[in-house]
């Protein structure tokens, strides 16, 4: 009988993926803290236009107006972030990322996935040492500047190299998308803390159903 538990429990370590080893899990969750200094909370994903322009007034018009954000992002961009995490290689990210700068025609969008690309790829290879292939491909692409460091494919790189999952990648992706535009909104006085709690929560499955529609 001991022999017979003892080998059901190789057999469930076996299936295990290596994702789920403790240190690995770690840097995947630092990876979605928001104290992680990538810049995400500098830019409001255009919101703060939309309330100069008063398309937005109130929490309504805030919620139509994420949910629009959302659509955007999963159409554009979740497919480079899961190419990106599908091949995490220095050739698959700068084909995507030149891609990727081809089709951003609005120059404020466009500066804006450079600025959080660059700033997640610096502190990824800084943070994640045990992957030094992030900080070598970095020196790499500044010194030839072949890439511009958009950030989607950049996400789906790092996403890749720490182990997690294309579907997870996806997931999270819009998980940061939702995360920072509610912070935007609450950093500009749209919405109190605890309705922003409520409001994330609520539209949280609308980030799901985008991420769906790509599998």
């Amino acid at each position: 009988m001991k022999t017979m538990e003892i080998d059901m429990e190789k057999n469930d370590n076996r299936k295990r993926p290596a994702s789920t080893s403790l240190p690995q899990q770690w840097s995947q969750w630092q990876l979605l803290d928001s104290i992680l200094p990538t810049g995400g909370f500098a830019h409001s994903l255009g919101l703060e236009a939309a309330i100069q322009t008063r398309v937005i007034s109130g929490p309504e018009d805030l919620h139509t107006f994420v949910v629009h954000v959302l659509e955007n992002s999963g159409s554009l961009l979740l497919p480079f972030v899961y190419a990106a995490s599908k091949e995490p290689s220095a050739d698959t990210l700068c084909k995507l990322d030149r891609m990727l700068d081809a089709m951003l025609t609005n120059e404020v969008g466009r500066r804006a996935s450079v600025a959080q690309g660059s700033a997640l790829m610096r502190v990824a290879a800084s943070v994640f040492s045990e992957i030094p292939l992030l900080k070598m491909m970095r020196e790499n692409f500044l010194s030839s500047g072949v890439v511009f460091f958009h950030h989607a494919p950049i996400f789906g790189l790092v996403c890749g190299l720490l182990g997690l999952e294309s579907e997870t990648c996806q997931r999270a992706f819009m998980f940061i998308t939702l995360r920072d535009i509610i912070s935007a909104a609450t950093r500009l006085n749209v919405i109190g803390p605890l309705g922003a709690a409520v409001l994330q929560h609520r539209i949280a499955h609308a980030a799901r159903s985008y991420y769906r529609e790509m599998e």
